[in-house]
C-alpha cells in the first residue's frame, strides 16, 4: 500500500500533470473572452434601440408624461424680470428690511410670530431711526369714525403706522389718498370672548413689529376716537417710560370665577389679573408677547369661554414679569357705570362741547413718569356711527385737530 501511494504522489508532480493544469487555464480563460465579446456585441446592438428611444421629438416625450415642456425664452424671460427688479430694488437692502412696503403676505401665525420676534441685540440703529406709533384697529367692518381718524393723522404721516384687522373677506374701502389706504393685514374669524379675539391682537402686533421704525403699540376699535391732538398723543407715548395696561386684581367672585385652577402652579390665584383690552405697549414688550408661548398655551387651553381671555392674558403676564415697565392704567377712556357685558354706548345726542371736554380732563389726576398729571386718557369709546358729524364739528376747536 505504501508504495502504491509513493508512485501516485510521484505521477502527481511530474511535467505531464502540469502540462494538462495549463491547458484546462487556458481554455477557462478562452470561454471568459468569448463570453466578454458576446455582451459587448449585444450592447451595441441595443443602444440603437434606445437611441432611437431618447430621440422622439421633446413634444411627444413630454406628452408621454402628461406634462408640457417649458419654452428656454419663457425661463429666460422669467428668471430675467426678478433679477432685473432685484438689481433694480435692492432687495436686501435695509429698507426692505426695516419697513415691508406691502402688509400682504403668506405667512401662518407661527411664522409671523416668529419673525416678529426677532430684536437686534445691538443698541444702536445703524441708520437715522425715527420712532412711530402703531395704530392697531381692531375691528369686525367698517371704520365709521375714519372721517375723524384722517382729519387726526393729516400732516404726520412720518410719525405714524396704520394696521386694520378685519374679518376675512371684508375689503376696506379707501382712496389712495387715505392713510388707511393698503394698511389691511392677513386675518383669521374672530369670535368675541374667545382666545380668537386675543390671536387677533397678537397679530396686530407682529405685523406692526416687522416695522422697526414702530416705537409704542396701541390697539383701538371701531368705535375709538381720539380725544388729544396727534402731538399730544406722540409725545405722550414716545416719551413715556412706561407701557399703558390696566392690570388689577380683582377679589370678586365674578373675576376670580374665571380662573382655572388646572392653571396652577404656573399661574396661582394670587397672580390673576383683570383689565381693559385696549392696551398700549413699547416695543420691548410688544416682542415679548408674541414671543411667549408657555404661558399663551395655559390660557389657550383653560381660559375657555366666559374666561375672555383677552381680559386677562396681558395684565396677569405682565404683573408676573414686567410689572414695573408696566404704569397699571389704561389711556382709553370708557363707561362701566352700568351693569353689563358691553360699556356704554354715545351716539349723536351725546356728543356736546361739555362731554367732549370731560373726557380730555375731569378732574382725576394721574402718573406719568412719576408726576401727576391731569391728562389721563388719550382716547375713549364707545362711539356710534351717529356721532360722527358732531365730533367733526367739535374737533377743532375742542380737541385741536
Amino acid at each position: 500500500m505504501a508504495r502504491s501511494r509513493g508512485w501516485r504522489e510521484e505521477q502527481e508532480k511530474s511535467p505531464g500533470s502540469i502540462t494538462k493544469d495549463s491547458s484546462i487555464g487556458l481554455l477557462r480563460l478562452i470561454i471568459v473572452l468569448i463570453i466578454f465579446v458576446a455582451g459587448v456585441v449585444i450592447g451595441l446592438s441595443s443602444s440603437s434601440h434606445i437611441d432611437r428611444h431618447f430621440s422622439l421629438p421633446e413634444d411627444q416625450l413630454y406628452k408621454n408624461y402628461a406634462m408640457a415642456p417649458m419654452p428656454a425664452s419663457t425661463t429666460s424671460i422669467k428668471n430675467c424680470s426678478v433679477v432685473s427688479k432685484c438689481e433694480k430694488e435692492d432687495c436686501l437692502s435695509m429698507d426692505s428690511f426695516l419697513s415691508p412696503k406691502n402688509l400682504t403676505h403668506g405667512m401662518s401665525d407661527d411664522q409671523l410670530f416668529w419673525r416678529a420676534s426677532l430684536m437686534p441685540k445691538k443698541a444702536e440703529y445703524p441708520y437715522d431711526r425715527v420712532p412711530k406709533v402703531a395704530f392697531m384697529f381692531l375691528t369686525r367692518g367698517p371704520l365709521p369714525m375714519l372721517p375723524l381718524w384722517e382729519r387726526f393723522f393729516k400732516g404726520h404721516e412720518k410719525l405714524f403706522s396704520i394696521y386694520v384687522h378685519a374679518l376675512p373677506g371684508y375689503e376696506l374701502n379707501v382712496s389712495n389718498t387715505s392713510a388707511f389706504y393698503g394698511r389691511q393685514i392677513p386675518s383669521q374669524h374672530v369670535e368675541w370672548g374667545t382666545v380668537s379675539l386675543f390671536d387677533a391682537e397678537r397679530r396686530l402686533l407682529a405685523n406692526a413689529l416687522l416695522d422697526f421704525s414702530n416705537e409704542r403699540f396701541v390697539l383701538l376699535s371701531e368705535s375709538c376716537i381720539p380725544i388729544q391732538n396727534f402731538p399730544t398723543v406722540y409725545q405722550y407715548l414716545t416719551r413715556s417710560s412706561h407701557s399703558f395696561v390696566e392690570s388689577y386684581y380683582n377679589p370678586s367672585k365674578d373675576v376670580r370665577g374665571r380662573y382655572s385652577r388646572w392653571m396652577w402652579p404656573t399661574i396661582r390665584p394670587s397672580d390673576w389679573r383683570k383689565g381693559s383690552q385696549w392696551f398700549e405697549v413699547n416695543r420691548v414688550l410688544a416682542a415679548i408677547i408674541v414671543s411667549d408661548t408657555k404661558y399663551y398655551s395655559i390660557f389657550r387651553k383653560y381660559c375657555t369661554p366666559s374666561c375672555y381671555p383677552d381680559e386677562h392674558y396681558i395684565p396677569t403676564f405682565l404683573h408676573l414679569f414686567y410689572g414695573s415697565l408696566n404704569a397699571n392704567r389704561t389711556v382709553t377712556w370708557v363707561d362701566w357705570s352700568i351693569r353689563s357685558p358691553h360699556p356704554a354706548a354715545f351716539g349723536k345726542a351725546n356728543v356736546t362741547e361739555h362731554f367732549v371736554q370731560l373726557l380730555r380732563n375731569n378732574g382725576t389726576l394721574c402718573s406719568y413718569n412719576s408726576v401727576k398729571t391731569s391728562v389721563c386718557y388719550l382716547f375713549a369709546r364707545k362711539f356710534e356711527p351717529s356721532a360722527l358729524e358732531s365730533l367733526l364739528n367739535l374737533s377743532p376747536s375742542v380737541m385741536k385737530f
